[in-house]
């Protein structure tokens, strides 16, 4: 297979905003192991329960000819989009708009407009049909930049923006594009934090993965972003698969099997041994059932030495982003040469398989390798490998 590359990135977050040429305040807080991002309460369950991972800048308007695609979710997307649009007009003027596709991952789309609208909060009387359709993200982001190539969103809940990587790669393979806009973008609504809340899957404070008194999730919103294409650069997608548990609509198959035929799948893609990876960026949402199936299927085919952290205690659960923005940490990780740690604030699980979690202010040796897993609700699984 040939080799496909992420040769640009973007990303906003609780952590900041920041691109390959200018996240050095995001990649710092990152690597310092940050979680002072994480606001307690939200406008849907009260000041003081729990805490979430909310982009505070001021997001840009979106342009008035474009204006019924107005939500929170599409302005994120121009924020991530800002520091791109340098290097997606060279692409366009170097192989034209139809040649540049561009695939995006979200859970959420604009489901906050909609519920504002149908609320009657903003007085605004416009149509809002294309805020709230999940195909809407890839459509807004294609129509904005005017690109003409093709454009689709993948909507497979918490692993969406993962699996979009390899409709991309799909995309660049048979010759459709020159180039792929891929990532994700999602914002928090209603329906997502009381959803989760109703499952009892919120922590009250501060998540914790894989640590003994877990409790649950923190919620965040995010985007991230990359141009990916065959032309050489500093990040290459080395290996991606996806598998389906076919377990339970919110549970994960308990002993991870779904999860690991996954992280297989992404070695035998690489054609890596599992020895290769030199960090593994976990799913680690801090609710009982993912940590327990994650650690066991970790355990079995990476062993007990392979770097892990679960960088959500610093940005939140970002749902339909979270494969996308964890990229775009491994992306930092490679450019950089160091690792996230891992903040659980409460020691390790000796109920659970031993995994080598990175502790806070430990300097782990920089990865030729690194694994990322995005885990969902339906069973969806997906593993990406990126390499320098």
């Amino acid at each position: 297979m040939p080799d496909y590359y992420l040769n640009h990135m973007s990303l906003t977050c609780a952590l900041g905003t920041g691109s390959d040429a200018d996240a050095d305040r995001v990649a710092e807080r990152l690597f310092r192991g940050d979680i002072s991002a994480m606001r307690p309460g939200s406008q849907w369950l009260g000041p003081d329960y729990g805490r979430f991972g909310v982009v505070d800048t001021a997001l840009p308007a979106v342009p008035e000819a474009l204006r019924e695609y107005d939500c929170r979710n599409n302005r994120l997307a121009q924020q991530v989009l800002a520091t791109l649009r340098e290097p997606l007009d060279a692409l366009v003027n170097r192989h034209g708009a139809a040649r540049i596709g561009v695939v995006m991952g979200t859970s959420t789309s604009g489901i906050a407009s909609g519920e504002q609208r149908l609320a009657g909060e903003d007085g605004k009387n416009y149509r809002y049909r294309y805020q709230q359709q999940m195909a809407a993200l890839a459509e807004y982001v294609a129509r904005f930049l005017g690109l003409g190539g093709p454009r689709l969103t993948v909507s497979t809940a918490c692993s969406s923006s993962a699996n979009a990587f390899a409709s991309a790669r799909r995309l660049l393979a048979m010759d459709a594009c020159d180039a792929v806009l891929v990532g994700g973008v999602d914002t928090l609504c209603g329906m997502t934090v009381t959803g989760f809340n109703g499952l009892g899957a919120l922590s009250a404070a501060h998540t914790r993965p894989f640590s003994a008194d877990r409790d649950g999730i923190n919620l965040g919103e995010a985007g991230a972003m990359f141009i990916m294409s065959r032309e050489p650069g500093p990040v290459r997608l080395c290996g991606i698969a996806a598998s389906s548990d076919a377990h339970h609509m919110s549970g994960p198959e308990p002993e991870g099997r779904g999860a690991e035929a996954a992280m297989r799948g992404a070695l035998r893609d690489a054609g890596l041994a599992a020895s290769a990876i030199g960090y593994l960026n976990l799913h680690g949402t801090g609710t009982p059932q993912n940590d327990v199936m994650e650690s066991r299927a970790v355990s079995r085919l990476l062993g007990d030495a392979v770097s892990c952290s679960s960088t959500k205690p610093m940005t939140g659960h970002t749902l339909g982003a979270a494969g996308a923005l964890e990229a775009a940490f491994c992306w930092l990780a490679l450019t950089r040469g160091r690792l996230p740690p891992h903040c659980n604030g409460g020691g390790s699980d000796p109920a659970l398989p031993s995994l080598n979690l990175l502790r806070e202010g430990v300097d782990a040796p920089a990865p030729d390798y690194v694994m990322s897993n995005s885990f969902a609700f339906g069973g969806s699984n997906c593993s990406l490998i990126l390499g320098k």
